[in-house]
């Protein structure tokens, strides 16, 4: 039976993909079709994702490390709430790039910052990528010192045009929105309120369609 290591930054990313798996701490273990998975949500950036991913593979020997989670969008082609498989990451700090094992699939480049409404057309343009995440990056680079496969899957959670608060400002060093200074934030600024009920709609229906895909996906390859 193969086995994998899923490495999701936030609860609600995993919520759908984990419904009646056994919870141990911060590790959730069940069963993909006939493959073997334990999965974690660590915290947005690659810090937290290098912790999350030495946390799983502690767990024991692993084939594949899967970065799993909500992106944003770079392009007006694609849209939230669905949900895509990634062929290739690149790491916008480093400019390495990964590929990814599945065998198509959209480019995703990895900030280490989340990006802002404002800087969504650069980044498109430079690195030629509809999505963006903080996490794949760091998952690709362990899969790689590991000898391990690595897949990416990601639920689209914010449009291209959607001009949401800098979610950088409420991001603790655990990688952790810090909820008190966002809520606190959003109190104070009603015209943001649209926004971000539009993206936790988004949020959740993008992670249901997120734990389809991944399902559908790994029973194929695995």
């Amino acid at each position: 039976m193969k086995r994998i290591g899923i490495i999701a930054a936030l609860p609600g990313e995993l919520k759908p993909l984990v419904k009646g798996w056994q919870q141990r701490g911060p590790l959730y273990f069940g069963q993909i079709g006939e493959t073997e998975c334990i999965a974690t949500a660590g915290g947005m950036g690659a810090e937290a994702a290098t912790r999350a991913g030495e946390l799983v593979l502690a767990e024991g020997k692993l084939d594949a490390l899967v970065s799993y989670g909500w992106a944003g969008a770079l392009s007006c082609g694609v849209k939230p709430p669905t949900a895509s498989i990634i062929a290739e990451v690149i790491d916008s700090t480093s400019g390495e790039n990964y590929a990814t094992a599945s065998k198509e699939g959209h480019r995703l480049v990895t900030l280490d910052h989340v990006a802002r409404h404002d800087e969504k057309r650069e980044i498109a343009q430079k690195y030629q990528a509809p999505l963006v995440d903080m996490e794949a990056a760091a998952v690709a680079r362990i899969a790689a010192a590991r000898n391990l496969a690595f897949y990416c899957f990601k639920g689209i959670s914010d449009g291209y045009n959607d001009k949401l608060p800098d979610f950088n400002r409420f991001l603790g060093k655990d990688g952790q929105l810090r909820m008190p200074a966002l809520v606190a934030y959003a109190l104070l600024h009603p015209a943001c309120w649209p926004a971000l009920k539009q993206l936790d709609k988004n949020s959740k229906s993008a992670a249901r369609n997120l734990a389809t895909i991944v399902t559908e996906s790994l029973c194929k390859t695995l």
